[in-house]
């Protein structure tokens, strides 16, 4: 997957949207004013981000220099240095904030994807995000939970099918979703989102390629796990609220379990920009 195709147009509507008719109060500070700063972060992070960040500054002034001091996908404690930056001093006040912005929620991905990896790192399990992403920065946030030790799901509608309660009432039953699925795109990974234990008896005799268990009880999981063969695979989705039912969910045997909070409930990393 490439995750940088709309870098370029992501960074310049961020930068539009912040800058506008121009930075007023950088203007305030004399034009010819050279200056360095060093960006740290006042919290422990797996930093991401950096081809958004470096994007940022080339864009406000080509002239500005980085130097990265910690490499992508790094675990850095608080009050580490991650880079430092030289140039005209109102560019770098320009730049500083929509390139923190992206620094601060990519990492936030990141850090969150990789403490929950860690808690099932001794299962089989791979955990997976969602389509529940920030508009306009899905790519980026796919970025990121690779980057923290995750996988991606799907990115979009268009990659893979998800055929859940709703297409199911459309389409009149299971089985005739899946048959339609196969006869539109059958080279296109198919799954199933099911509820109950008879609805993913359904799904089996249907044969996807993948089955989601939205919402189960462990007890649920586990019997889904005993009745299925291994040329279908497991997911897990929902109804997991702590770190305790994480780790019970994939200690039970699915194959992946798909977490949405990845994206949508992660804490953005504490960064500070510091003029030397």
């Amino acid at each position: 997957m490439d995750y940088f195709t709309n870098l370029d147009t992501t960074v310049e509507t961020a930068l539009e949207e912040d800058i506008g008719s121009g930075d007023i109060t950088a203007a305030l500070i004399d034009e010819t004013s050279e200056s360095s700063a060093t960006i740290i972060t006042r919290d422990n992070a797996v930093i991401c981000g950096r081809p958004w960040v470096d994007k940022v500054f080339s864009l406000v002034d080509a002239e500005i220099k980085i130097d990265w001091l910690v490499d992508e996908g790094d675990l850095v404690d608080q009050g580490t240095k991650l880079f430092t930056v030289q140039g005209a001093t109102r560019s770098l006040l320009t730049a500083e904030r929509t390139a923190l912005n992206f620094l601060q929620t990519l990492s936030a991905t990141a850090t969150e994807t990789h403490r929950l990896t860690q808690l099932v790192a001794h299962t089989d399990v791979k955990l997976l995000d969602t389509r529940k992403t920030i508009p306009g920065l899905r790519l980026a946030q796919k970025y990121a939970v690779q980057t923290g030790g995750g996988h991606n799901h799907r990115i979009g509608l268009f990659d893979a099918f998800l055929i859940k309660e709703n297409h199911i009432t459309a389409s009149g039953s299971i089985a005739e979703a899946v048959r339609r699925a196969r006869k539109l795109a059958p080279t296109s990974r198919l799954e199933v989102e099911v509820e109950n234990l008879d609805q993913f008896r359904m799904a089996l005799d249907s044969e996807p390629d993948w089955i989601m268990l939205d919402n189960f009880t462990l007890v649920d999981t586990m019997t889904a796990v005993k009745k299925t063969n291994q040329a279908i695979k497991l997911e897990a989705s929902g109804g997991i609220e702590t770190d305790e039912d994480l780790v019970k969910i994939a200690d039970a045997g699915v194959d992946y379990i798909s977490i949405g909070a990845l994206t949508k409930h992660c804490h953005a990393i504490d960064l500070s920009m510091l003029l030397d």
